[in-house]
């Protein structure tokens, strides 16, 4: 590996060309666990857009000549040399994002076992006809600058699987963070100049304005954007103007089923901590829970005792579970969400009140069987308030579950393995789990059905969603 200084995690600039570059117009993202700013970053412009694509076009040449193995062997070092910056990473994770500091760790963790997944996935040709007269193939070639869009959540993990797509498939790529999460993404990228050639990998600090620039663009051939359905669809038609390749991974309202012959005591640890991770603000959390009724007061009972183990605080503070939500929009998202309580007579087995603090701390709240119809069911929430709610008929539970324009992930719970995936092959998400929730992997690809996204990310299917099909009729003689 190449002799890389750890990084400064104090100063934080934009990547052009392998070169750190800041801008006239600076802007600061907020900790969200005290509101106090953050460092500043960049606020790019038009014209650093321009810089870039320009970049990223010259590198594509030369990147997209080059063997799987020598990107491999980048995409290790980086890798590596992310290992080596760990603790400055997660610091710096809990400071922009919240998530406590062991939560940090874990993303950082997965990250470097994407980066070294995704790499060691074989893209083959495939013949399709060989005949003493002629071949028939069909190559999967890179499709030029992508741009990817990052969301606050998953800031490092997510902005990497985007990242190893693009480069490991002969693309070059330019990284949008979130607004109010720029900080690691920034650092990642600098880290990459080490590895990569000018203009293979960028990043670009802005603020709302510049997601419909990279959108516009007509140089940018792709997006891969994560985030909101409603942003989503935004997405969708900017890049419909210029006909650009786009995967989106949008939101989910995942349910989870538990039939009445499971072992509670066993699964109320796992059930709890995949309902709640990262204060509820993952996609693919657990956001329904349909409970049978044969065992649902007593599950009910040892989830809400459960839940108050868990510590809420600050990250950086020792076995804190829940930190704050993200960002003060989210916050106020919540507020409103939990607005509905009162306003439809909800009951609340555990919080249901948002107390004033110094940062956007929402108490993790359980509702008591509130009805389908209640926005607490409806809704995504993107924060710490779970509906638990009663079922007796399979088919019944199974349509319920169904029901929303969301298919991102469900989960089947039951010790009776035959209907458990009798159960989860009717259910209508990218990802179905039975005994668990939340399992993912760099080889395994992740989308959703409906409303949660079009295309996947990751696994081989991930990856050829970074290429072009080409299909070569090469015939021996005139």
């Amino acid at each position: 590996m190449t002799d890389v200084k750890p990084l400064d995690f104090s100063t934080f600039h934009n990547v052009i060309n392998n070169e750190l570059t800041t801008t006239s117009e600076t802007r600061h993202g907020i900790n969200p666990a005290n509101t106090q700013p953050n460092p500043p970053v960049p606020v790019s412009t038009q014209d650093d857009l321009d810089k870039a694509v320009k970049a990223a076009q010259a590198a594509f040449k030369g990147w997209a000549k080059t063997s799987f193995e020598e990107r491999r062997k980048a995409l290790h070092a980086w890798a590596d040399a992310i290992d080596s910056n760990i603790d400055g990473f997660a610091q710096t994770l809990t400071m922009e994002q919240g998530k406590p500091l062991t939560q940090s760790s874990m993303e950082l963790g997965m990250t470097t076992t994407w980066i070294r997944g995704l790499a060691a996935i074989e893209i083959p040709d495939t013949v399709i006809e060989e005949t003493e007269d002629r071949k028939i193939v069909q190559r999967h070639v890179p499709i030029g600058v992508v741009g990817a869009i990052v969301p606050w959540n998953f800031p490092v993990l997510l902005a990497v699987g985007k990242i190893v797509s693009a480069v490991y498939t002969g693309n070059t790529i330019i990284v949008k963070p979130s607004p109010f999460t720029p900080y690691c993404d920034l650092k990642l990228v600098e880290l990459a100049t080490n590895f990569f050639p000018p203009g293979v990998i960028q990043c670009l600090s802005g603020d709302e304005s510049l997601g419909p620039m990279f959108t516009a663009h007509p140089r940018i051939e792709k997006i891969s954007f994560t985030g909101s359905i409603a942003t989503g669809k935004r997405v969708m038609a900017a890049c419909a103007t210029t006909l650009k390749r786009v995967t989106l991974e949008l939101g989910g309202n995942d349910p989870a089923i538990i039939c009445d012959d499971v072992d509670i005591d066993v699964i109320i640890p796992k059930i709890g901590t995949l309902s709640y991770l990262c204060c509820s603000q993952i996609c693919m959390m657990i956001k329904r829970l349909y409970v049978h009724e044969k065992i649902y007061d007593e599950f009910l009972e040892k989830l809400v005792a459960f839940v108050k183990t868990l510590k809420v605080g600050q990250g950086t503070e020792a076995d804190t579970f829940f930190g704050p939500v993200q960002n003060e929009m989210q916050y106020e998202k919540a507020k409103d969400l939990f607005s509905s309580i009162g306003t439809e007579n909800l009951k609340p087995a555990l919080g249901g009140t948002i107390e004033n603090s110094s940062g956007y701390f929402i108490p993790p709240t359980i509702i008591d069987n509130p009805p389908e119809t209640s926005r607490v069911v409806q809704e995504e929430p993107f924060a710490p308030i779970l509906p638990i709610l009663k079922w007796s008929d399979e088919d019944e539970v199974l349509e319920r579950a169904n029901a929303l324009e969301t298919g991102l992930g469900s989960s089947v719970w039951s010790k009776d393995f035959e209907r458990a995936t009798r159960m989860a092959d009717q259910l209508q998400s990218g990802c179905v789990w039975v005994n668990s929730h939340f399992d993912l992997g760099p080889n395994t690809p992740f989308g959703g059905h409906k409303q949660s996204g079009m295309g996947v990310e990751w696994g081989l299917t991930g990856l050829l969603g970074y290429c072009n099909s080409q299909t070569q009729w090469l015939k021996k003689s005139f």
